[in-house]
C-alpha cells in the first residue's frame, strides 16, 4: 500500500497520512467488477500482502453483520482510524517527503518502485544525529576547559595540522574540531536534516560511507592544493551528505517526481556555497577558508553516492556509470595518499 505505513499499539492501526485520493484508488484497484463493494477476505489478504496491520478482531466486527462485502465508506473509516497516535513517526516522514517529493507513479504493483515507499524508521535512523551529538559533546568539553573551542585539548588533538601529518588520524579526526557554536551549528543542522532522509530510504551505514569519504577526502585534496592550511570541522562530510542526493536523483531519477526542481536546488546550494568559500579564501584576509574541503568533499558525496546508494531501477547504463564513478574515487584517493607518502618535500616542515 503506498500510503499507509502501520504500527502497533495494544488493538488499533495507525495508517499514515490516508489520503482519500489514494485511498480512492486503493479501493477501485481492489473493486474489480466496479460495483462499489469489495470482498472483506479479499481486502484483509491485500493488507496483509502489504504488510498493513488491521486488528483481526475489526475484521471479524465486520463479518458479524452477516455482509461479507465491504463499502468505500466503510473502507476509509476502517483506513482511517487511529490517526492521533504515534505522533513523531508521522511528523518524521512527513519531513522526509518535503525534502524528497514523492514518486508520481501510483501502481500498486510497483512496490519496490516508488521513491517515497521506501522510507522506514525500522531502524531508527540515527547515525547522524550520533555523529551530531559526539561533535557537539567534543565542542562543549574544550569550551569549559579553555573558554575557546579551537585551543582544548580535544581540538589540538584531532584538528588536520599540515605540519602534524604523520598523525594520519587528523586526516579524519578534523570533522570533530569546530571553530565557533555558529560553524558547528550550521553543520549540525545540515547534517542532520539532509542525513536523516537518506538514512531512512539507503541505510545507516551507506550514509556514513559517504560522510567519511568526504571527510578524508577534503584533508587528503587541501594537503595537496593548499599545504599550509588548517581544517576544522565536518563541512566535507556535509557536502558529501549534500551531493549524495544528487546522486540519488540522478540513480532514481524515474522514481521521482520533480527531480529535476530538486537537482537544480542541490547543485545551487552547492555552488554558491563552494563560489563563496573561495571568494572569502583569496579576496578576504581575514577569513583563510579551505575551500578545497568543502569541494573535494562534494565531489566524494557525489562519486561513492552513485556507486553505493540504492538504486531502486537500475539500468545498465546505470551501472556503467556507477563503476566509473567508484573507480574514479578510489584513484584520486590513492593518488593523494601515494603524494603524502612519495613528496615528503612539497609539505611544510615546521610549525610557524
Amino acid at each position: 500500500m503506498n500510503s499507509i505505513q502501520r504500527s502497533r499499539e495494544g488493538d488499533s492501526e495507525i495508517p499514515l497520512e490516508p489520503r482519500e485520493s489514494k485511498l480512492r484508488d486503493i479501493f477501485s484497484k481492489l473493486d474489480h467488477n466496479g460495483d462499489g463493494r469489495i470482498d472483506i477476505d479479499e481486502l484483509s489478504e491485500e493488507l496483509n500482502k502489504h504488510h498493513v496491520y488491521v486488528p483481526a478482531s475489526r475484521i471479524q466486527k465486520m463479518k458479524s453483520t452477516g455482509n461479507s462485502f465491504i463499502t468505500y465508506d466503510e473502507f476509509f473509516r476502517l483506513m482511517s482510524s487511529g490517526r492521533s497516535k504515534n505522533y513523531f513517526q508521522k511528523i518524521l516522514l512527513q519531513y522526509t517527503r518535503h525534502v524528497i517529493p514523492p514518486s508520481s507513479r501510483k501502481s500498486l504493483d510497483r512496490t519496490d518502485g516508488e521513491y517515497e515507499d521506501q522510507y522506514t524508521c525500522e531502524p531508527p535512523a540515527i547515525c547522524m544525529l550520533l555523529v551530531s551529538i559526539v561533535e557537539i559533546s567534543l565542542f562543549c568539553y574544550d569550551l569549559l576547559l579553555r573558554g575557546h573551542s579551537f585551543n582544548g585539548p580535544t581540538a589540538m588533538l584531532l584538528i588536520y595540522n599540515p605540519y602534524r601529518r604523520i598523525e594520519i588520524w587528523r586526516f579524519l579526526s578534523y570533522m570533530f574540531v569546530h571553530v565557533g557554536t555558529f560553524h558547528l551549528v550550521v553543520n549540525v543542522v545540515v547534517q542532520i536534516l539532509l542525513g536523516v532522509p537518506l538514512e531512512m530510504v539507503h541505510g545507516w551505514w551507506r550514509v556514513l560511507v559517504v560522510y567519511i569519504s568526504g571527510v578524508v577526502a577534503g584533508s587528503l585534496c587541501t594537503s595537496i592544493t593548499d599545504p599550509k592550511v588548517y581544517l576544522a570541522g565536518a563541512s566535507g562530510g556535509v557536502y558529501a551528505i549534500i551531493t549524495a542526493h544528487v546522486a540519488s536523483i540522478i540513480m532514481n531519477w524515474s522514481e521521482m517526481q520533480f527531480a529535476l526542481f530538486q537537482l537544480l536546488v542541490f547543485l545551487f546550494l552547492t555552488i554558491t556555497d563552494v563560489g563563496s568559500a573561495i571568494y572569502n579564501r583569496y579576496m578576504n584576509v581575514d577569513d583563510k577558508i579551505g575551500y578545497t574541503a568543502h569541494l573535494a568533499g562534494g565531489l566524494s558525496g557525489l562519486l561513492v553516492g552513485l556507486y553505493i546508494l540504492r538504486n531502486l531501477e537500475v539500468h545498465s547504463w546505470e551501472k556503467k556509470i556507477s563503476l566509473i564513478a567508484v573507480i574514479v574515487f578510489l584513484i584520486v584517493i590513492i593518488l593523494c595518499i601515494a603524494f603524502n607518502i612519495f613528496y615528503p618535500d612539497y609539505f611544510p616542515k615546521q610549525e610557524l
